[in-house]
Order: C-alpha cells, then structure tokens, then sequence
C-alpha cells in the first residue's frame, strides 16, 4: 500500500524517534483506514505508545512523514491533531470525576449561552445535557444516570464516556489506549460494542491493546510492532492468535511488512 490508496485515510512513513540515547522508534511504519478498526499490537518497549504520541501530535519524529488524507501534515501540539479530526483516548481515561457526564463530554469545548449572559461567562448547560443525551444515545452508550458526578459511575460507563467524548470531536481519528484495560467482560463488551459504532460511523479507530481475543473480534486489520519498527501486518479475519504472538515475540517474521 502507498499513500496513494484512498482507503488509507493516516499514514506514518519511517518515523524515527529518538530519547537521548534510546532509540524508541527505528523507521516505524503505520496505516490506518476510514471505517475500520486497525489494531496496534506489540510487546512492552516495541515503540506503540511512541508510535501514537507521534500521531496524535504529543510527541515529534526526528525524522519520517505523516500523511493524512495523503497529504503530508504537521502535528506539533495535541491541539493542531484535533483541529484536523484526530482524537486520542487515554488509558488513564482523564475524566473529570467530579463533573457530569455531560459536562465530561463537552470538558474544554463548553457552550456558552446566547447574548449577554454567554459573553459574562454562563454556560448553557441545558444544551449540553441535551446534544450530551443524544450522542450517547447516538453511540449506544448507557448510563445508569446523566445528572451524577462520572466518578460515581461504573468504570465501563466512565470509558464509555471517555471513548464517546473523543468520537464525537473526531472527523477523522480515535486512538484508543487499552480502552478496556482492568473492565469486568460485560463492561468490556459494551466499550467493544461503541467502538464498533464509531468504525461503522467511517472513523479510522486505531486500537491499541495487549488482549489478542479481544484484538481478534474486534479489529479489521493489525499492524504489529517489534523493536521499533512495523514487522508484519495482518487482516484480522485470516489471523490467528498464534499468528500474532509469534510476530510480537520474533518467532514469526512477516515478509514485505514494510512494502
């Protein structure tokens, strides 16, 4: 695949990273399509999180290119990744847990009221509370009430909202950081089942996991990491989990990962 390919909607070209001495990303590679989740797997110190600091504009390359829509773009800040569509959900979740839900979707992008009352500062939280309960009814996502602080919600609903506050900001990408990490089976199911939406919604969601099953039922395609650079890739239907830990650990070696 080139970046020629319309389906390839984010693109990383030999992204070198370097902390002091350490080499934390040696030409890694990267695609991710609209309307699909790509899974990006890899063993501890593989480069993943360096991969996405780069893509989501936390961190800088020293060297490579990123292509978005094909063309080359700059993502200096977090802020200039999400004013071209591209959001990230942490795995430390970063709600407010005092706020509502609501005001946890709209934190940092609040709505002011009209005329006077907006431009002295008063926010319109009715309308929040409103579009608030149709995204979430948009994305499948349940709470158990939307008038409560999200820290008195359970954790599958706190990363329901986490993951739909992202979503509904993104045009074009969702990084998401181990979204089910320490969730029960139901919880993790239904975070799966609003990242399905989202992908059928034609977001790129870019998955980052270590659960293999769940990479298998979920995912499109997975790119694997190792050492700092993509060493195979895969299309999620024809692979096994066998398939995939032999890539993160070494034992199996992909030919043409990087064509």
């Amino acid at each position: 695949m080139t970046q020629s390919d319309p389906s390839v909607l984010l693109e990383a070209e030999n992204l070198v990273k370097h902390y002091g001495s350490v080499e934390a990303l040696r030409g890694a590679s990267f695609q991710a399509r609209a309307g699909e989740v790509t899974a990006l797997i890899g063993d501890n110190g593989a480069g993943k999180s360096t991969l996405i600091k780069c893509l989501s504009g936390a961190e800088q390359a020293d060297s490579g290119q990123i292509l978005l829509d094909g063309s080359p773009v700059s993502l200096d800040t977090p802020t200039s990744a999400r004013a071209l569509g591209i959001e990230t959900v942490y795995q430390d979740l970063a709600v407010a847990p005092e706020l509502d839900p609501a005001a946890n979707l709209f934190l940092g992008r609040e709505l002011h009221r009209p005329g006077l009352l907006g431009k002295l500062g008063m926010l319109d939280k009715a309308e929040m509370r409103r579009r608030a309960v149709q995204e979430f009814e948009r994305l499948g996502v349940t709470l158990q009430s939307t008038d409560v602080p999200i820290g008195s919600l359970s954790g599958g609903q706190r990363q329901s909202v986490a993951v739909a506050r992202s979503v509904v900001w993104a045009s074009k990408v969702v990084f998401m950081d181990e979204p089910t990490a320490a969730l029960g089976v139901r919880q993790r199911e239904r975070v799966l089942d609003v990242i399905r939406r989202v992908r059928d919604e034609g977001i790129a969601v870019v998955l980052i996991s270590h659960n293999m099953p769940e990479v298998l039922s979920v995912a499109d395609r997975v790119e694997v990491l190792r050492l700092g650079r993509r060493i195979a890739r895969f299309t999620a239907a024809e692979a096994t989990l066998e398939d995939l830990v032999g890539a993160m650990t070494g034992a199996l070696q992909q030919e043409g990962a990087e064509q």
